[in-house]
């Protein structure tokens, strides 16, 4: 992590929780608040100028992804917020914009999720899988395609792989952050 990867706007910074990795080559703008045990990998880029980005614990946000949330308005007084529960893991190259994701997640690479979306938790939702503005995913199953649609109940398996691939992270952002 570095100075410049942190910015202020509005006089807000981001607050970072403990035991964080943020990379270097990601940049966190604005009012961004990440959990304990989260990661950051390279080339993130998220906003938090127009609204706010929360993230919490031990989730990951990997490689590539764009975060960012949606202005407050007359015809949306709250704006979207971007809001990321716990053991959540975000894969590589993913969009999540103003909307809001469970805990025990997993996003799958290239997918994109828009403004008002909420997605309960223990969802899998597949690569490349385009979730639509206001649609919301009921927890314990798999999504997958553009628009996204409602494949099947999760196995026992993958409900129990949704932790773990959390875990894993944390264990890879602790070996980055032993070598700083």
């Amino acid at each position: 992590m570095n100075k410049n990867n942190l910015r202020m706007y509005n006089k807000i910074s981001p607050k970072l929780g403990s035991n964080v990795y943020v990379d270097q080559s990601s940049v966190l703008i604005g009012d961004i608040t990440l959990g304990n045990d989260v990661s950051v990998w390279p080339l993130v880029a998220a906003r938090g100028d127009v609204n706010t980005i929360l993230i919490g614990d031990r989730t990951n946000i990997q490689d590539g992804t764009v975060l960012h949330v949606t202005r407050k308005s007359v015809s949306n007084p709250e704006g979207n917020p971007l809001i990321i529960g716990d053991d959540v893991t975000v894969g590589h190259k993913c969009m999540l914009h103003g909307c809001t994701l469970g805990n025990r997640i997993l996003v799958g690479m290239g997918a994109i999720i828009m403004d008002g979306a909420v997605i309960e938790d223990d969802v899998f939702i597949g690569a490349g899988a385009l979730v639509p503005p206001h649609k919301t995913l009921t927890s314990g199953y798999l999504y997958v395609g553009n628009p996204v649609k409602q494949i099947r109940l999760l196995k026992d398996s993958e409900q129990d792989f949704l932790s773990k691939s959390a875990i894993n992270y944390v264990d890879l952002k602790n070996e980055y952050l032993a070598q700083l």
